[in-house]
């Protein structure tokens, strides 16, 4: 054998080397999308957490508690109607440019944000100009979040192994929950530490000033990520790239966009009304204690990321749409039980029924991760992705604080609440009966 053929031979790489090596990436691309994700959640955690706590009075001043919590809840709304803008923004950047240039831009716009809410004047200090500057920096929150999402799972998804999209999609999937944990984690011994009195005079800042050191930690390790191999191998030109994602999507894809929006927007609403909306109306109307509220839905939320990734693998084994159908029927029919557990203001009974609520929602969410990508083809999935998740989130979740605060104050039972979330619950059922399985198709196209 010649020295050329040696030299040949010996280069060649081991069976299975080649897989080895793929897998090591995706777990890393992963985890570093989870980190990132989690950052981000835990900013928009902290705000929706404050929001149900202090910020109405802080920057809403009114004789009428309830007037300051819908004010305060407002801005929640806010953001959610600026996800949109980030998802043409950040879509649009991920489909052309990449999708981990647009992972760094959304968290160092989030950083910039939640920080600057951290250190705004209340409106005793500043007078009209705090609640102004408070949703000028919560709409550059919305329009970060609008491009986070569909990012992080896609570049997750886009690296992982054959059959394992919906296990690698998972892990970012996860961001959510244990960004919420994260807030929780801080919030409540701030909370404790500071008293009643002193969180909402000074000490609800705190949570947001420590967001600049996880942003910072967060930008680093996506700094260091390998970029989609899915993208890098697409083709190029005018003929395959689409200059505005965002409207040629509409125009191909318009039943897949509106029920990939209707099937995630039952989900939106159980955990939104569960982490963001029970804070508030638990003390205020109920009088269960702030820390018991938030050690509930903390509980709760551990739960959910405890088995987002063993539905995760069972939808890679049986298909997305098994495990998600049988999720949104648990909902539609868990709505009432778990919002009704409410009144008996019993934390027992209280937090086993959100443990169910967010066990049946993430039977909907953990493989949604996947599947709401599958819909769409590569060179618009980025901004298709991020448009359903996004559109759903903000009808689902966004305006859930606002409708439940409406509707509570005229009926007074915390059982309109499970009334209004299995109504979305059951639309979510309907969409998702629509739409095909995508456990098999070819993610390279």
């Amino acid at each position: 054998m010649s020295e050329t053929s040696s030299a040949a031979t010996v280069a060649v790489p081991p069976l299975g080397t080649a897989a080895a090596e793929r897998k090591a990436t995706a777990s890393r691309v992963a985890v570093a999308s989870l980190v990132g994700t989690v950052i981000e959640y835990y900013d928009f955690a902290v705000y929706g957490t404050a929001a149900a706590l202090v910020l109405g009075p802080a920057f809403f001043p009114s004789g009428n508690p309830t007037v300051s919590t819908l004010a305060a809840f407002l801005t929640v709304a806010a953001a959610f109607v600026a996800r949109p803008v980030g998802v043409v923004v950040f879509g649009a950047i991920g489909d052309r440019l990449g999708r981990k240039r647009a992972l760094f831009l959304s968290l160092l716009l989030m950083g910039v944000a939640t920080v600057g809410v951290g250190l705004l004047p209340t409106y005793e200090t500043a007078g009209l100009a705090a609640p102004v500057l408070l949703v000028a920096l919560r709409l550059l929150q919305g329009v970060s979040m609008g491009g986070e999402w569909g990012g992080a799972v896609l570049l997750a998804a886009e690296h992982a192994p054959p059959g394992r999209r919906a296990l690698y999609a998972s892990i970012p999937q996860a961001g959510p929950p244990l960004g919420f944990l994260l807030s929780s984690a801080v919030i409540l011994p701030t909370l404790a530490f500071a008293g009643k009195d002193g969180f909402a005079d000074w000490a609800w800042r705190i949570p947001f000033l420590l967001s600049t050191a996880l942003i910072g930690v967060g930008l680093w390790v996506r700094s260091r990520i390998a970029e989609s191999p899915v993208f890098e191998e697409r083709p190029r030109g005018d003929t395959a790239e689409s200059r505005f994602p965002l409207g040629d999507l509409v125009k191909a894809y318009p039943g897949r966009l509106l029920l990939g929006m209707g099937a995630a927007v039952g989900g939106a609403s159980v955990y939104y009304l569960a982490t963001v909306y029970s804070l508030s109306y638990g003390p205020t109307v109920l009088g269960i204690p702030q820390r018991t509220m938030l050690t509930i839905t903390s509980i709760a939320a551990a739960v959910d990321v405890a088995v987002t990734v063993p539905l995760a693998i069972l939808a890679d084994r049986i298909g997305r749409r098994p495990v998600m159908l049988s999720g949104a029927v648990g909902c539609v029919l868990w709505a009432l039980p778990m919002f009704g557990s409410l009144q008996t203001r019993d934390p027992v009974l209280i937090t086993g029924a959100f443990i169910v609520g967010l066990v049946l929602f993430s039977m909907m969410f953990a493989p949604m991760a996947a599947f709401l990508p599958e819909l769409f083809p590569a060179r618009m999935r980025y901004t298709g992705a991020s448009a359903t998740f996004i559109l759903a989130l903000t009808l689902g979740g966004g305006f859930a604080p606002l409708v439940a605060t409406w509707l509570t104050s005229h009926w007074q039972s915390p059982l309109v609440l499970g009334v209004y979330c299995g109504l979305l619950c059951l639309v979510s059922l309907g969409c998702l009966l629509a739409l095909p399985e995508t456990r098999d198709k070819d993610f390279s196209v």
